[in-house]
């Protein structure tokens, strides 16, 4: 094992760490640990994500990376949404190859040895609203966002003029048992959380559609 890896094994609890946890653990100067983490990368213990982000190889790793946890570090704030978080909840069937989220800086895409990932800026009154924080039994916790929150800012970012049910089953093919999950407060509050007219129109017409 390499030097590095050694130390990031037994010092960082994280499989995921940062420059940040690296100027903790190593002595000297910047050349010294830029040296240490070029020879880490090349003997495979330890992969750059991104400029300042890295993680430990899969055969170092205590537990596998979760890519919705690793999203946050790439490009935050942010919580998973879109096709993802659909995906997530299991309301599409297709697989989804690039991991989305919402964020609240300017719209950015990353190709990492890891995965795709992209980032939309979806505005909002409450960033957080109809947000769900999971905490899996292993690693940090990750934002995800709720089906409808995540069919919002799709409307948003894909500038659908959708109006209701029929669209969503059609182009999403998202069964209409699951969207009869939805409880009316939510329509609510992200009724008042967006400005876009679009995804209003949307949320009320899918409401609508709802109503028992």
């Amino acid at each position: 094992m390499n030097k590095l890896t050694e130390l990031v094994v037994a010092n960082i609890p994280k499989d995921i760490f940062t420059d940040l946890d690296l100027i903790n653990l190593i002595d000297g100067s910047n050349d010294k640990r830029y040296g240490l983490v070029k020879r880490a990368c090349a003997s495979d213990g330890i992969v750059r994500i991104k400029k300042g982000l890295y993680c430990l190889s899969p055969k170092y790793q205590r537990h596998k990376i979760n890519l919705y946890q690793l999203a946050q570090y790439i490009y935050g704030p942010s919580y998973v949404s879109m096709e993802s978080a659909l995906s997530y909840h299991g309301w599409i069937p297709e697989a989804v190859h690039t991991l989305t989220s919402a964020c609240v800086k300017k719209s950015q895409d990353f190709m990492t040895p890891l995965g795709a990932f992209s980032f939309k800026r979806v505005p909002s009154a409450v960033f957080y609203s109809e947000v769900d924080r999971i905490t899996p039994e292993n690693g940090e916790a990750f934002f995800m966002a709720t089906p409808l929150k995540a069919l919002a800012d799709y409307v948003y970012i894909h500038q659908k003029n959708w109006k209701g049910l029929a669209p969503v089953i059609e182009s999403l093919r998202v069964e209409p048992a699951c969207l009869r999950e939805l409880g009316q407060e939510e329509f609510d509050r992200l009724y008042k959380n967006y400005n876009n007219k679009r995804v209003k129109k949307f949320i009320k017409g899918l409401k609508k559609d709802l109503r028992p």
